[in-house]
């Protein structure tokens, strides 16, 4: 086990795979593989290395020798070499102080001990912020107090590779063209820096002096580090032409801040940026001491006085060039579904995260079966919000099946031919519902609110249940009726079973041995008496059961039912004078005979379909139809309920509840920053979707979504993307950045460059979009220009 990160970030992890450095001897240039801990440190180091060579330690001296390039001697101490940032893989050198002939080589070893070492760049005259630099590596203009344990007194003057400051203070001309070469899988890093590292505020903020605003003292920060590490990045990829550099400084205060992102996996590249955005706010908060904020529980003030006081109030506690350029504000409504509490709050934000509208809806095939028996089972497949609930689902099913005035709908859901659930909570989240489950709704006339039902199972005698000995199996989807008489009887029970089965009426019945029966099914197959001319719902005719059940014994059924329990345990017969005592639910077993498959089609029981019925693999693969950028925001802006891991404390009903919410852009930020949600997780998938989404390059105009008219532009250009490619086992990231000066798009990907058209620059893989906002004149501008024109 191994510790990485500080303070309240650190972690403890299994070292599976420690670092493996390439030892080069200078002697006979032979190389060999070291393994070791990157906890372990430089003392630790050069005993494995001297052991493995055969040298005598007081004459080893050991380089960093990354890129097969001298970067420093790595000078004996108890630094590790986590902290001095060698790479996994890379090359280190083994010289002698003095000539000594060569020594038998040793095996390589395979000890799990590791130490970075840090690097030590030439010191230039001028430090990473700005300032001049004095004897000891730090700006005159301010000073570090280092917190207790850092890595490196000299961490905030170490540089990446290749470059002293003195170069990277002001941009020369063609700079931004340099890769970052990659540190092993660290495609996602480069990236989101390369989107920042081109987004023009930033670059002109981090090539002045900064070393004011580094902020030391948050506790929320990272004592200044990561932005100091991120400038000097900066003013290298700004300074150096077009050769590579290796982000090796920035990766190791990466990973000593945000342990998640350590070692050699792939990950998020709008993770790291979130991350990264935050981390640099804090660390550059001109706010060295935030006060306490007491929040208030607005009620009918205007909105444009609660939005100001609140960002006031953040403002107060947050002011940075990441605040300035970066955030905006969101109006969020909150409405419980019990009591209709409002709750309104105005947000910052610092991007967007813009659902594709697929994510936002699911798709959910329901078999809709009527209760009154006036129809045949008809699937019907509908699309809901995939957060949304039952009434949802209800309100999408009423719309598409056209219900009549006074008609209801009983969600169910069956399992092994039996009534698993009632779905008759309303707001039910649908996220309980699986796509491979079956739904089943039943129409009624009126509201079941109370009503005693009715459950009929069906059961084929004519093939017994190899388990359970002679006992038929159960087959087909149950039927569901409402009992208006709290103690029915036997002939009740049957006369709602005739009539929720005469639509499976097979059409050569009328020939057979019950014809008054038949003919009376086949009338209300027909649906002559099954509603009114108005819409409305009326009582069915019952005349041709009563009829059947007179040509009876005074005991017997002309169907075999049973009653049985809530676990289909026991059946018990039900004879025309049983009286049923029950509870709400009565539960009836429909006993098939070769009689009843004669005179019924009970194929339109069988063949349930699934909520969402895949395919194959061909329906994975089918290419969706594009979606604009407009119609993902619009789903983002959408009202939908809270997720159920996302529950809202209602005030006024003192529970958790699933209110709606409802985002409104309230004000934009210079930088807007879009990200498309295109991975989405669940329990039990994982998914990314290739959806191409279709965004504009040249004058976004958000003006219709912004509430707050305020006479600023909402106008915005594209300037970066960050694009992921492949699928989630692994992928690739590069970015496409825009040269503003030089008006031409490039492509980023790693450490190749290389300029792209305009018009490539648009495609599947795009997961981050950055948008400038392009300042245009407003009205009273225009007016006055105009004025003066009209003077001269």
């Amino acid at each position: 086990m191994i510790s990485q990160g500080v303070f309240n970030k650190k972690q403890f992890n299994v070292e599976v795979y420690p670092l493996c450095l390439k030892l080069i001897d200078s002697r006979d240039d032979s190389e060999s593989t070291i393994q070791i801990s990157k906890k372990a440190s430089l003392h630790e180091l050069y005993e494995k290395v001297c052991s493995a060579r055969g040298v005598e330690r007081e004459k080893a001296s050991i380089w960093d020798f990354f890129n097969k390039q001298k970067s420093s001697q790595l000078s004996i101490s108890n630094q590790t070499l986590e902290e001095l940032h060698l790479q996994m893989d890379q090359e280190i050198l083994l010289e002698l102080k003095v000539d000594s002939s060569p020594s038998q080589s040793g095996k390589d070893s395979t000890g799990n001990e590791l130490a970075l070492v840090a690097l030590e760049p030439p010191r230039s005259p001028m430090s990473i912020a700005g300032g001049p630099a004095m004897s000891n590596g730090h700006s005159s203009s301010y000073s570090l107090n280092l917190w207790p344990g850092s890595a490196v007194n000299s961490s905030f003057k170490d540089m990446d590779d290749g470059f002293g400051v003195h170069s990277s203070v002001r941009r020369v001309e063609k700079g931004g063209l340099a890769g970052l070469q990659n540190m092993g899988n660290t495609c996602f890093m480069n990236s989101a820096l390369q989107c920042l590292l081109h987004t023009p505020q930033l670059v002109e903020y981090f090539l002045q002096d900064y070393s004011e605003e580094i902020n030391t003292q948050n506790p929320l920060g990272m004592h200044g580090e990561l932005a100091l590490a991120f400038g000097d990045l900066l003013r290298k990829l700004w300074s150096s032409g077009r050769t590579a550099i290796a982000p090796r400084v920035f990766k190791g205060k990466l990973a000593l801040f945000a342990p998640q992102f350590s070692g050699y996996n792939q990950h998020d590249s709008q993770e790291l940026l979130a991350f990264l955005l935050d981390g640099l706010h804090e660390d550059l908060n001109r706010v060295k001491q935030k006060p306490y904020i007491e929040m208030k529980d607005w009620s009918g003030e205007p909105d444009e006085e609660v939005a100001d006081e609140c960002w006031r109030n953040h403002k107060t506690r947050n002011d940075s060039v990441i605040v300035d350029v970066c955030q905006g504000q969101y109006k969020s409504t909150l409405v419980c579904p019990i009591c209709s509490k409002i709750s309104i709050t105005f947000d910052p934000f610092m991007y967007l995260s813009l659902p594709l509208p697929s994510t936002v809806t699911r798709i959910m095939t329901v078999t809709v079966f009527h209760g009154d028996g006036s129809g045949l089972p008809m699937p019907c497949t509908v699309s809901v919000l995939k957060h949304g609930n039952c009434r949802d689902l209800g309100q999408a099913l009423d719309s598409a099946c056209g219900l009549k005035s006074g008609e209801s709908l009983l969600l169910a859901e069956v399992y092994d031919h039996k009534i698993y659930r009632m779905l008759e909570n309303p707001f039910e989240p649908l996220v309980s519902i699986k796509d491979e489950d079956h739904i089943v709704a039943y129409r009624f006339c009126g509201k079941g609110a109370g009503r005693k039902k009715l459950e009929i199972v069906h059961r084929d005698k004519c093939t017994p249940d190899i388990l359970k000995g002679n006992v038929g199996k159960y087959f087909g989807t149950p039927l569901i009726t409402y009992m208006d008489d709290d103690s029915p009887s036997g002939a009740d029970i049957y006369l709602a079973a005739s009539r929720l089965l005469s639509p499976l009426k097979r059409a050569c019945a009328s020939t057979m041995a019950h014809s008054g029966e038949e003919n009376g099914f086949l009338l209300e197959a027909n649906g002559e008496t099954s509603s009114g001319c108005n819409g409305q719902c009326e009582p069915r005719d019952q005349s041709m059961g009563n009829t059947e059940l007179e040509g009876t014994s005074s005991q017997e059924l002309p169907f075999q039912l049973f009653l049985t329990d809530d676990r289909y345990l026991s059946c018990k017969p039900i004879f025309k004078d049983s009286v049923i005592k029950s509870g709400n639910r009565i539960k009836v077993v429909f006993e098939w005979t070769e009689k009843e498959q004669k005179l019924y089609d009970s194929s339109n029981l069988k063949d349930l379909p699934e909520v969402y019925h895949k395919t194959g693999y061909r329906a994975k693969k089918t290419r969706q139809e594009a979606v604009s950028l407009f119609s993902c925001l619009e789903a983002f802006l959408t009202e939908e309920p809270l997720g159920p891991d996302d529950m809202w404390y209602c005030p006024s009903c003192k529970e958790h509840r699933q209110a709606t919410k409802k985002l409104d852009l309230w004000m934009l930020p210079d930088i807007l920053v879009f990200h498309l949600k295109r991975f989405s997780y669940s329990r039990y998938l994982k998914n990314k979707l290739d959806t191409f989404v279709d965004f504009p390059v040249h004058n976004l105009d958000l003006s219709k979504y912004v509430k707050q008219k305020d006479g600023q532009s909402y106008t915005y250009e594209l300037y970066a993307i960050s694009n992921h490619y492949g699928g989630l086992g692994g992928g690739h990231y590069t970015a496409f950045a825009k040269l503003i000066d030089d008006n031409r798009w490039y492509s980023f990907d790693d450490s190749r460059v290389s300029p792209v058209n305009e018009a490539d620059i648009k495609t599947s893989a795009a997961y981050v979009l950055f948008y400038r906002r392009v300042k245009t004149e407003s009205k009273a501008e225009l007016g006055e220009t105009s004025q003066a024109h009209a003077g001269l």
